[in-house]
């Protein structure tokens, strides 16, 4: 396939929606992200790209959610259901008892859901009211939203148990247990369904305020999903496990970068001849659903389509896995048919084999550049600004990565910093801003900027270190990081390199 760029030359900027200012203890989809789209509009930027929507799962990480369909309600903004009628502005006060500059999880989980549990209850006695407009929102996502409702009932019954840790009846959807289970909660399961509709209502109108200022959003897909996952939970047959549903092996990745040992994620791998039997229905639904949400879509661990690394499931470490060949073009040229193209951008970091590049060379999608890796000396990475292509989408660094500045003083060889400070011709006072420069100066179509870079945090702002299981997904932006000095610097440079948005 020829590469048909979907970007132009175009900037973006990289923030989840869990770090955006809110007095409720957690970024929501409620008047600072639509004042948010309205920053980045005026910044000249065409593109915000966000982490996966879905809900989190152990330590908090939107990669290993509890389902790959449903919307993560932790981001359902209480004051928009104030305005709704379904709360009252007394009843979302205690708000304003968390912290500002990051998200304590143990204590927004439990407010959210009461503050959920009232609207719901607001709901339940409204003549009328929205009944017509959930029943349309269940019938248009029958696909996922009964199998997640009572798996998400079930787990909060559970105290949050996974689901193999229930009961076997229950675990293993034997028909009768489940119907009297259901019978028996079925208020529960209703305000799971009453909590993802509220979801999916303000995430589009998220969405259509971000067209109407003419801001396209760049998604994520990770490949795999969580074992303790409703899609794993429903539908085992889709995953290598033995008859007890128990993981034969599980995913993870070869020492690299981040890790000496390789990462061991423990995802279940995926039976692929078996999706292959059906054209891959269920990957074909999911990227559908999430399609619905966003304009674009970056695939998590592209390689994985290729070739995977797969490890057993009794292993410690990552270290002692193989790879095992990926669905690969067979895989893309079905999802191509059933969605008219391939709007994806490849996340193509890591060990990247030929067999890779060939895979995303021939499906004509572009793939990553991240100046933190571009500036080992020897041998010279393909990441140093002028090896870039337009078929790329340029980052200082990702969600995965430190800050710019966090990365110059704590992360990078003294060789790395020599050659860094060599090719921009400064003295690294200012070096998050020097990393934005090349990547705004690059070639490739796209350049993303994550906002901690903007406001030249450190360290202690990053948003994930990989292979560390806690104290991630945590950081938030307070209001100085939006003030319109911040965003006109951005848009100086945004148009020195062509990629202004109110300029085409």
């Amino acid at each position: 396939m020829t590469y048909h760029s979907p970007m132009n030359r175009t900037a973006g900027v990289l923030l989840h929606p869990t770090c955006l200012p809110s007095t409720h203890g957690i970024g929501d989809l409620g008047p600072t992200a639509h004042a948010y789209l309205d920053w980045l509009s005026e910044a000249g930027v065409s593109w915000w790209q966000i982490l996966p929507l879905n809900p989190p799962g152990p330590g908090h990480s939107p990669y290993s959610a509890t389902s790959t369909f449903a919307g993560n309600t932790l981001l359902i903004s209480p004051q928009q259901l104030v305005e709704d009628g379904l709360l009252g502005e007394e009843d979302i006060t205690g708000g304003s008892a968390f912290p500002n500059e990051w998200v304590d999880f143990d204590a927004v989980i439990p407010y959210k859901r009461e503050l959920l549990g009232r609207a719901f209850e607001t709901h339940r006695n409204r003549v009328g009211g929205l009944g017509a407009e959930i029943e349309d929102f269940r019938e248009h996502n029958r696909n996922w939203l009964d199998d997640y409702a009572l798996f998400a009932a079930l787990k909060h019954a559970h105290d949050g148990a996974p689901w193999y840790e229930w009961p076997r009846p229950l675990a293993f959807r034997e028909t009768e247990a489940l119907t009297a289970w259901s019978e028996d909660h079925r208020d529960e399961i209703d305000r799971e369904i009453f909590a993802q509709f509220l979801f999916a209502r303000q995430w589009s109108s998220v969405r259509a305020h971000a067209r109407d200022v003419g801001i396209r959003i760049l998604g994520d897909v990770p490949i795999f999903v969580a074992r303790d996952s409703a899609e794993v939970w429903a539908h085992p047959e889709l995953f290598l496990m033995d008859d007890q549903r128990r993981p034969e092996v599980v995913a993870g990745v070869p020492p690299d970068y981040f890790s000496p040992t390789g990462q061991l994620w423990g995802n279940p791998l995926y039976d692929w001849d078996r999706m292959a039997g059906d054209g891959y229905r269920w990957w074909i639904e999911r990227l559908e659903h999430t399609m619905s949400q966003v304009d674009l879509v970056r695939l998590d661990h592209f390689r994985g389509f290729a070739s995977y690394w797969e490890v057993p499931a009794d292993a410690d470490v990552a270290t002692h896995g193989r790879w095992v060949p990926g669905p690969g073009r067979a895989f893309f040229d079905a999802v191509a048919e059933r969605l008219g193209g391939l709007p994806f951008i490849a996340e193509d970091l890591g060990e990247i084999t030929d067999d890779v590049v060939a895979l995303r060379d021939e499906l004509g999608l572009p793939g990553m550049a991240v100046l933190h890796f571009g500036f080992s000396p020897d041998p010279r990475s393909s990441f140093i600004p002028y090896a870039h292509r337009p078929d790329q989408v340029a980052y200082t660094g990702t969600h995965d990565n430190n800050t710019s500045l966090g990365w110059f003083l704590d992360d990078a060889s003294d060789d790395e910093r020599n050659l860094l400070l060599s090719y921009t011709g400064t003295d690294g006072g200012g070096i998050a801003w020097d990393l934005i420069r090349l990547a705004l100066g690059s070639v490739a179509d796209l350049a993303v900027v994550p906002h901690q870079d903007l406001a030249g945090l450190g360290a202690d702002c990053r948003m994930n270190t990989p292979a560390v299981a806690d104290g991630n997904w945590t950081f938030r932006l307070t209001p100085w990081m939006l003030d319109t000095a911040l965003r006109d610097r951005f848009a100086e440079m945004v148009r020195t390199f062509g990629r202004d948005r109110n300029q085409r």
